[in-house]
């Protein structure tokens, strides 16, 4: 059984598109926590925050997010507060891989600074929101990740292959562990079921 990939990070991070693409390469199925919540109320993120408020909205992402940690092979990009709740950080840390994708607030900044769809971004002062998500959540990315990866300004392209690679080698170093341990496994049976002829002295 292959485990399952979550990706974690801030918004604006990629987390989606470099889900989808990583997810074609290793042939594995693509879920967005978000893009679910969405599909099952009917309406957007953002009037889910209006009519709800934040609560009410984590309180949809913790169930989703418990429900798609269940699934086998895919690969989950999460909401950037997903985070926040203890549930959640201790669900995606038993149930697959967890990859944090970082970046600096002022990059992320200039990715998502035109998009009106993120509600926690339409503030007098949005870079300087986002300053403040960081520095609340990063401690937590960083306690739930596996794998921390540093995207700064390169290509979708070359994270993918950069993340590709990483669970290509991953996947091997832990099927030659795997084999291994069975041998030993099996070498240590026949040894304990071995029952020699006793002394004829």
């Amino acid at each position: 059984m292959k485990e399952n990939i979550i990706l974690i990070g801030l918004m604006g991070a990629g987390k989606s598109t470099i889900g989808r693409k990583l997810a074609a390469l290793l042939d594995m199925q693509f879920y967005d926590s978000d893009r679910v919540i969405e599909e099952r109320t009917g309406v957007d993120i953002a009037t889910i925050f209006e009519i709800e408020g934040e609560e009410g909205f984590r309180d949809r992402e913790e169930q989703v997010i418990a429900e798609l940690c269940q699934e086998e092979n895919i690969i989950l990009a999460t909401g950037g507060g997903s985070i926040l709740r203890e549930t959640n950080r201790n669900i995606m840390k038993q149930s697959g891989y967890v990859i944090y994708l970082c970046s600096t607030a002022e990059l992320l900044y200039s990715r998502i600074r035109y998009d009106k769809t993120r509600p926690l971004m339409q503030t007098a002062s949005p870079l300087k929101t986002l300053k403040n998500l960081l520095n609340k959540r990063e401690p937590y990315y960083l306690e739930t990740a596996h794998l921390v990866m540093k995207t700064n300004r390169q290509k979708v392209a070359v994270i993918v292959k950069r993340i590709y690679q990483h669970i290509i080698n991953r996947r091997s170093t832990v099927n030659k562990n795997s084999t291994a341990k069975r041998i030993s496994d099996k070498q240590n049976n026949q040894i304990s079921n071995h029952n020699p002829k006793a002394d004829p002295s």
